[in-house]
């Protein structure tokens, strides 16, 4: 069936949970996974460009990179765990969903397992939703946790 998922993660409770859906699905399917994160680029919309220069640096060469292997290491975790195979990207990118679908196309992945935080109302029309865009934009398919 499936042979290798993708498991995207924003560090949430409820992305921890998909997280252990889809590590327990690969170990019923013998299959590996990839735990992928997305860290979306400093705005420069509110900043000067002398504070991006003296910003950026720290702020992508220390916090950033700390909390995505944050993220990432609940992932590696899971899969030892349960001794599945696993890898772990971190991405940069100003758009969550694309780059969610780009790493499970350049990595072979044939299913994304991910949460859903299940906004409504005006919160999903402000907000948005990554896991909507995931499902509409993705030819591969998607199983969403709630």
């Amino acid at each position: 069936m499936y042979t290798h998922i993708l498991l995207p993660t924003d560090g949430s409770a409820l992305s921890e949970r998909a997280i252990d859906h889809g590590i327990a699905l690969a170990k019923a399917l013998h299959a590996s996974v990839t735990g992928v994160t997305v860290s979306e680029p400093l705005s420069a919309l509110a900043i000067s460009a002398v504070a991006i220069a003296n910003v950026s640096e720290d702020y992508y060469g220390k916090e950033i990179a700390a909390a995505a292997e944050k993220r990432l290491d609940v992932v590696r975790k899971a899969a030892a765990a349960a001794g599945v195979v696993c890898d772990l990207v971190h991405v940069e990118g100003t758009h969550p969903y694309q780059a969610i679908i780009d790493t499970a196309r350049t990595k072979g992945c044939d299913v994304i397992v991910m949460a859903s935080h299940g906004r409504r109302g005006l919160s999903a029309i402000v907000l948005g939703s990554e896991t909507v865009k995931v499902l509409t934009h993705s030819t591969i398919p998607v199983v969403v946790c709630r």
